[in-house]
């Protein structure tokens, strides 16, 4: 970017953040650019602060001379609470944008790369049984809060007990295998019921999540029974590709990336 536009902002922009008399200060579009490098990097307000001052990368980001002394890093957090002030976080990101456009970095009406975007879902890091036991509560949960009258015959002493957090596995290690056979009872009966009761109703988003999530995890064997799905290399029915399988039954979009040895 620097190359093709020299700067993303001019002091122009800023003319309204500092009164115009007293002494003259730094750029205060080289301190934007040090803010999102800052971000970029992950420093502390030192840290930027150093960069500017030995790193020649960050230099030319700037358009600094070589032997600029830099600035105190202090300077940064003033320039901050100028920046959250009224919107003009949001005015100099249209600055921003208009000159990527004007530069031909950006177009309208097309899908932006993110390959160097660490797009992060707010989900925890469940097993798949995790999943499951978390999946069944949720459904009653979003139908208690639309349609309560759908559970009447449902809930009762002994569901409340099926559905009452039991721990994570790592925490409770015995009877895996009971514990998988009496979830996925508990969320057939669950789906079986709201089919019956909730006819013409739409189902809601945990709902759906909930039996898609069924359908991912478990399988019939030739007796109609349900069974945990197991990889095709342990001789298995199969487990759907990263692409597909629901790792949260609150956020059906999230998804298992890898890139390289990592896996966010």
């Amino acid at each position: 970017m620097r190359d093709r536009l020299d700067r993303l902002w001019c002091d122009e922009d800023f003319t309204d953040w500092y009164p115009r008399d007293g002494r003259r200060g730094l750029s205060p579009a080289q301190l934007a650019t040090v803010c999102v490098l800052q971000f970029l990097l992950g420093l502390s307000d030192q840290q930027a602060a150093e960069a500017v001052r030995c790193h020649i990368d960050s230099k030319y980001a700037m358009a600094m001379e070589l032997d600029d002394p830099g600035f105190h890093h202090s300077l940064l957090a003033d320039f901050r609470d100028h920046l959250a002030e009224g919107d003009r976080a949001d005015r100099l990101l249209d600055h921003a944008l208009a000159r990527l456009k004007e530069a031909g970095l950006m177009r309208e009406r097309t899908t932006q790369r993110t390959d160097s975007t660490h797009v992060l879902a707010a989900v925890r890091d469940l097993t798949r049984l995790e999943l499951i036991t978390e999946a069944v509560p949720a459904s009653p949960k979003e139908v208690a809060a639309t349609a309560p009258h759908l559970l009447d015959e449902l809930v009762d002493e002994d569901w409340g007990a099926s559905l009452r957090p039991a721990g994570p596995p790592g925490q409770e290690p015995h009877q895996p295998k009971t514990r998988i056979l009496a979830t996925a009872n508990d969320a057939v009966r669950l789906l079986e019921h709201l089919y019956r009761h909730g006819t013409g109703r739409t189902p809601g988003p945990r709902v759906k999540a909930l039996r898609q999530i069924m359908v991912q995890n478990y399988h019939h064997d030739a007796a109609g029974h349900l069974r945990w799905r197991t990889a095709e290399k342990e001789n298995g029915p199969g487990l759907p590709p990263s692409s597909q399988a629901i790792v949260s039954p609150y956020d059906t979009t999230a998804r298992y990336a890898r890139h390289g040895h990592i896996i966010s």
